[in-house]
Parts: C-alpha cells; structure tokens; sequence
C-alpha cells in the first residue's frame, strides 16, 4: 500500500482511499491522535475527490471535544492541502487555458510530472488486470487514469490550437514566443512555414508585388494587419481566491469594483491578466 502513495504522489485513486481509511482506523487510537498523525492522515487523502472521505475518517479518529477544536483549523489545512495536489493544479491550468483568449505560461514542471504518474497508472492498471484484482477497484484505477488523461490531452490541445490561430502574433511577440515550450516552438514554426508556402503558391505569387507580403495589406501598411490576434478585451468568467479589496479595471475612470474571495466575476480578460498570471485570481 505504500508503494502505490508513493508512486501516485497527491493523485490517489478512490480505491486507494478506501484501503487507506480502513488502515489508519486500526492503527491510529481514537484518544492519542497527535497533529503530526492529523497532519500526515490528511495528507494521505490528496485525490481527486476526496473531501468526504477524509473529513468522515478524521471525525472517526478523534472525540467530541478534540474535534471541536480542529475543526476549524482541519478545514482550513485540508483546503491549502487540496489545492496544490498535481490533480487539482492540472485542472486549473487546463481551465485558465481553455478559458484565456492568449496562451499562458506552458506549465512544464507540472505537465512532466502528470505523464510520469499516468505512465506509472498504466501500470498499476495493467498489473491489477492480470492478478485478477476486484473488478471494481481495477474500474476506480481506470476511472482515474482516464481523468488525467483528458485533462492533460486537453489541456495541450487547447495550447496548439492557439498557437495555429495566432503563430505569427506569437512568433513577433517575445513574451508570447517565451511561453511556449521546446516543442511548442517548433510546432510553430512549422505552423508558419506551412502557412507560408501555402499563401505563396496559392495566392501571393498571382499578385502585384506590392501585396506579396504575409504580415500586410499592401506595402504601404505600416501595421501587420494580416496578423489575426485575440482579442484580451472579451470578458470572462473568474473566481478569486481570496480578497482582493478594491480593484479598477481600466483607466476610464469607472467606479472600482470589490473583489471577494470564492465570488464569480465577468470581467475583461484585459484587466485582469495580471492577477490570472499571478495566480491570484483563476478563470472558469
């Protein structure tokens, strides 16, 4: 059993949960529980969906009157513990992505670690399968398996489909060009060679020389008014994650608006892409 946490990191399977719960309540006593044993029986139940379990297994460990005064310290801990599991920091990213009209910074730390556990998940999976282990525990691995997969796949298709709509305003721009990975940039450049050629043979070279250009009109365009950018003004859904007092959008001099901790905002991306770039603030 401790082989497969360790192996799996913060992204536990809910069959893993229920092996997990069942040892701690033999080995922990119900009257001697420590806050280093609370600390490290919450930390055990970093998974995807495991807020009621684990709140159900400390309740069982500790009495009344210890409980009341963890309660509020445990809920707090348990939220802070939740949110930087791999599990939880993939889906924010893939939400930021899917919502944010430019590509964000490529999280390549994160997007590393979740290929290793899903290739170690294929093998717990693969070996569970031939030592005949419950169908249903084998179906809870898969299940997991299958979320991450989605979301990492997802996630990465969200950042090539940008980069094919914008890979000229992303080639021209440093920053941009900066947040993309080693084989996102070469993906990119192929993107736009092909382009390219295909104007080139297509429709450029048919045309006066003034208007052979990729990036403008004509040659008396001072602006790459071909490039297609995105468009930061449109608005999005966002949450905070905690508050953030008064804050003012733009410069027209409209009144301020307050920003709580967990309340849903539309907002001009524009304004608030600081604070999503920060990580202050998370889309939807």
């Amino acid at each position: 059993m401790n082989a497969h946490n360790s192996k799996f990191g913060g992204l536990l399977s809910c069959g893993e949960v229920i092996e997990l719960r069942h040892e701690k309540n033999q080995k922990l006593d119900k009257k001697s529980l420590s806050s280093q044993d609370l600390f490290y029986s919450r930390k055990s139940f970093n998974l995807w969906r495991g807020k009621k379990v684990e709140r159900e297994s400390i309740g069982l460990t500790m009495d009344s009157g210890d409980a009341s005064g963890y309660s509020a310290g445990v809920d707090d801990d348990y939220e802070s513990l939740l949110s930087t599991t791999d599990a939880e920091l993939l889906k924010r990213a893939w939400r930021n992505e899917k919502a944010a009209p430019e590509i964000l910074q490529h999280e390549t730390a994160l997007v590393q670690r979740s290929r290793e556990q899903i290739q170690l998940m294929e093998e717990t999976v693969e070996e569970f399968s031939k030592n005949g282990v419950d169908p249903l525990t084998l179906s809870l691995y898969q299940m997991d398996l299958d979320r991450t997969l989605f979301l990492l796949r997802s996630y990465l298709r969200t950042r090539l489909q940008k980069i094919e709509n914008y890979a000229f305003h992303i080639q021209k721009n440093t920053d941009l060009w900066n947040r993309l990975s080693k084989q996102e940039q070469k993906f990119a450049e192929r993107c736009i060679d092909d382009t390219e050629q295909h104007l080139d043979q297509s429709v450029l070279s048919k045309l006066p020389h003034g208007f052979k250009s990729h990036l403008k009109q004509s040659s008396l365009s001072l602006a790459d008014d071909m490039v297609l950018e995105p468009q930061l003004d449109q608005y999005v859904i966002c949450r905070s994650k905690k508050f953030l007092g008064s804050f003012q959008l733009d410069d027209s001099g409209e009144e301020p608006v307050n920003i709580e901790a967990n309340d849903l905002y539309a907002l001009p991306y524009k304004s608030i892409k600081p604070l999503v770039e920060s990580g202050q603030i998370d889309l939807v």
